[in-house]
Formats: C-alpha cells, sequence, structure tokens
C-alpha cells in the first residue's frame, strides 16, 4: 500500500487540486495537520475512513500510525497545509517511510504564496523589475538557518522576498531588510489567505510592522517585500510580443475542449514572462 503525501492547499478547502481530492477520496487512513488542515477537507475522505489528527502528535506517533495503516492494508493520505515542497516537514516523514520500506508519493497543492499574490492581485515576477523570488523564514524558537541564508544575507539580492512563519518578529524582518530594500520598499502581510477571515495589509518597509501588530497577526501569514509589489512601469513581457516570431500557422479554436484560441500552435512555447 501507499501513503500519499496531500498539499491541502492554502487555506480554502476548494483550492485542493482535483488529484488531490481524488487520492483523498480513496484511502482508507487519513492523517492530516488539525490546526491548519480545513475541516470541510475530511468530508472528501470515504466515510468509514479512521481520520488522525496529528496536531498533538510527534514525528514517531506520526510514523507509528503510518506503519500501522500500511500493515492493515491500507493507502493513506498525509494531508498537509500548503504544498508539501516547502515548510512542511515531510523530509523527515519520508526518511522515516524510506526506512521502513513502506513507498509514498507526493501530490502537490497551492502554495501559501501563491495564494497570497493572488489576494494582493499581483504577479510577483516582473519584466525589468524582478523575475526572483526567494522563499524563506527566520530562525527565532525554530531549527537554525543554514550558513549563508540568514535574512540579511538573503536581502542583499533585493529580490522579492517571501517571508513564512515570521509574523510575530514583523519588527526583526523589517530591521533586516531596510539596509537592502530601503525603508521605502513596498511590502505586504497575507494572513490567512484564501480563507473566510483573510486579511491583506499592504504599505512599505517603513509602516508595515505596526499595521501587522495593530491588526493582531501573529501566525498563518506570509510577509513579502519587493518592487514587483508595486510595478506600474514596466515593458510587456516578450511572451506575448508583437515583435517575437511565431510559426505561420493558422490560429485554431476548439469548442467544448476547455482549450481557447491558439492552442496547439506553439505560440506560447518558450519563456514565460521573458
Amino acid at each position: 500500500m501507499t501513503v500519499y503525501f496531500i498539499g491541502a492547499g492554502p487555506g480554502a478547502a476548494d483550492l485542493i487540486t482535483v488529484r488531490g481530492a481524488r487520492t483523498l477520496a480513496s484511502c482508507g487512513v487519513c492523517l492530516y495537520a488539525g490546526s491548519l488542515v480545513p475541516r470541510e477537507l475530511l468530508a472528501e475522505c470515504p466515510p468509514d475512513a479512521r481520520l488522525i489528527d496529528t496536531a498533538h502528535l510527534n514525528l514517531d506517533q506520526i510514523t507509528e500510525e503510518l506503519v500501522r495503516a500500511h500493515a492493515e492494508g491500507h493507502d493513506v493520505a498525509r494531508l498537509h497545509s500548503g504544498d508539501p515542497s516547502v515548510f512542511s516537514a515531510v523530509a523527515e516523514q519520508m526518511r522515516r517511510l524510506d526506512a521502513a520500506g513502506i513507498p509514498y508519493e507526493i501530490v502537490p497543492g497551492v502554495p501559501a504564496f501563491a495564494a497570497a499574490a493572488a489576494a494582493l492581485g499581483r504577479e510577483l515576477t516582473v519584466p525589468t523589475v524582478g523575475q526572483t523570488v526567494i522563499l524563506t523564514r527566520i530562525a527565532q524558537q525554530a531549527t537554525p538557518m543554514p550558513e549563508g541564508e540568514e535574512l540579511a544575507t538573503l536581502g542583499r539580492s533585493r529580490a522579492l522576498i517571501v517571508l513564512h512563519l515570521a509574523a510575530r518578529y514583523v519588527d526583526r524582518v523589517v530591521a533586516e531588510l531596510v539596509p537592502h530594500y530601503g525603508a521605502d520598499c513596498p511590502a505586504a502581510v497575507v494572513a490567512m489567505a484564501s480563507r473566510p477571515d483573510e486579511l491583506v495589509l499592504r504599505g512599505t518597509l517603513a509602516d508595515i510592522a505596526d499595521q501587522v501588530k495593530a491588526a493582531g497577526v501573529t501566525r498563518t501569514a506570509v510577509i513579502m517585500a519587493g518592487r514587483t509589489l508595486a510595478a506600474e512601469q514596466f515593458p510587456d513581457s516578450h511572451l506575448y510580443s508583437t515583435t517575437r516570431e511565431r510559426p505561420h500557422a493558422p490560429c485554431r479554436t476548439e469548442t467544448g475542449t476547455g482549450m481557447g484560441t491558439g492552442m496547439g500552435t506553439g505560440t506560447e512555447t518558450g519563456e514565460p514572462g521573458a
């Protein structure tokens, strides 16, 4: 049997992927992060599925449940918030499963930073303004950051930076970024992205910390800083440029297939946004 690490998405139950929902519906056991995963998603599980909230379990206890379910012949849904590829703590779980000889697969999910960008109504990569996004956190009461990944070091690039797990320490974040980005750099904080109680704060590094503290935001939030957050004057990307060479194929519209005009002509090949 197989353990499926499923990204539940940033918060809204309908932001789980189709594959994620289908996989969830096929598993006889579901271990879910109860403090973060919307309970509505549990309705996707089979009616007789065993549901286990891992909010108060340690790694050994979680592993025991995965091994037990596998031994009983069940596929297992391990439901994590966001996307399993970043800040999900799945690496150590997969290492335990490797040692136990238990197969697993990963089902991607919508990450929190993508939901935050949607809430802000911004593309995070803008031609000539910024083409790099840094996903990171700070070390406070958690695992230390590796050498060279301290915020002051990463900030030297002045790329759009996205911080997870840092809302409680927003003053420190601002203090370490201002020397590189400037106090006038656009900044934003999105808490509970995609959820009914979503909160969006916009400002600059000069005032965002005060906004965060006034709103009482301490968790389930991402902090963003970078010039792309307020970019208005920039050239159109090369992707749809009239100066770009395109194959001389007829434009085609396909009805009822979900495919729009131009699909299959090769007009969208290459590097998007370049």
